[in-house]
C-alpha cells in the first residue's frame, strides 16, 4: 500500500497547514477549470453515463476519458516525498500535465518549452488565455455540472452482507489507483448500512473497481484501528466497495 493511502493514525507528519482559501494563487483558479472542463468533455458520457450526453455536436478536439478517478490517479502515482511536499493543487498541475502527455496531446519537450516561455517574467499567472469562443463547449460543461454523472445503476445484484454483518477489509497489494485507505486493511467492522442500489466506477481499477456493485457504510471501533492510541468511545465510518469486504 502507497504511502499516501495509509496516513491516517500516522504521528509526527509536520505541522498541518488549514488552508481556509479555496485558491491559494491565480493560476490555480486555471487548473480547476481546465479540469471541469476535461470532465465535461470526457468521451464515456456519450456512451456509458447517467445521464448520456450528445457531444457529437461540440467542437473539441478532447477525445479522451477523464473523471475524478483519473485525477486521483494522477496524485497517487506521484512519488510519497511529493506527494507530502506539494500543494492540493499542485498535486492536479502535475497529474493532468502527465495525462496531456500520455495522451499524446503535448509533448514533454513543448510542454518544458511552454513552462519556461511563461516563466520567464516569473509569474506563470501572466500566461495568456485562447481568445477563442466556443459556446457549444461552455454549455455542454455547464449541463454537466447541473446535471452530472451519477455512479448508481439500476441493475439487479444480489449483496453479500446485510446491517449488522461482521466484515474484514480485504489486504490488497499495491494498485495503480484505489479508493480503499490503507489503514482499514485487515480490520474487522460492521455493516451499518446497506446502500439499496449497486455503483459502479468510472473505469475497471486492478484491486476490482468496475462493474457495478453493492457499497455498505462499514462502522469501525476506533480501538479495532488505532488501539491504545485510539479516543475511547469512538467509532469510524466509512463507504466501502464490496469487492473490498469479506466475511469475518
Amino acid at each position: 500500500m502507497k504511502i499516501q493511502h495509509n496516513i491516517a493514525g500516522i504521528e509526527n507528519l509536520g505541522e498541518i497547514d488549514f488552508q481556509k482559501r479555496v485558491f491559494v494563487v491565480p493560476w490555480e483558479e486555471r487548473i480547476f477549470g481546465i479540469h471541469v472542463a476535461m470532465m465535461g468533455l470526457s468521451k464515456h458520457l456519450e456512451t456509458d453515463s447517467l445521464p448520456n450526453y450528445s457531444l457529437s455536436s461540440v467542437p473539441t478536439n478532447f477525445d479522451s476519458t477523464w473523471t475524478w478517478g483519473h485525477l486521483r490517479m494522477g496524485a497517487e502515482g506521484l512519488n510519497p516525498f511529493d506527494y507530502f511536499k506539494f500543494r492540493y493543487y499542485e498535486k492536479w498541475l502535475g497529474g493532468i500535465s502527465g495525462f496531456f502527455i500520455e495522451e499524446g496531446y503535448i509533448t514533454e519537450e513543448e510542454l518544458d518549452a511552454k513552462t519556461a516561455l511563461y516563466l520567464e517574467d516569473g509569474n506563470l499567472d501572466n500566461a495568456p488565455l485562447p481568445d477563442i469562443s466556443q459556446p457549444a463547449i461552455d454549455e455542454q460543461v455547464m449541463k454537466y455540472l447541473k446535471e452530472g454523472d451519477s455512479p448508481e445503476r439500476d441493475v439487479a445484484v444480489k449483496p453479500k452482507f446485510v446491517v449488522g454483518d461482521k466484515i474484514r477489509v480485504k489486504s490488497i497489494p499495491p494498485t495503480e489507483h484505489t479508493r480503499l485507505p490503507g489503514n482499514l486493511q485487515g480490520k474487522i467492522g460492521t455493516i451499518d448500512v446497506a446502500y439499496p442500489m449497486p455503483y459502479t466506477y468510472f473505469f475497471t481499477t486492478t484491486d476490482g473497481l468496475g462493474k457495478p456493485m453493492p457499497v455498505y457504510n462499514v462502522k469501525f471501533e476506533s480501538t479495532e484501528l488505532w488501539g491504545e492510541m485510539a479516543e475511547p468511545n469512538n467509532v469510524y465510518y466509512n463507504d466501502l466497495f464490496e469487492t473490498y469486504l469479506e466475511a469475518a
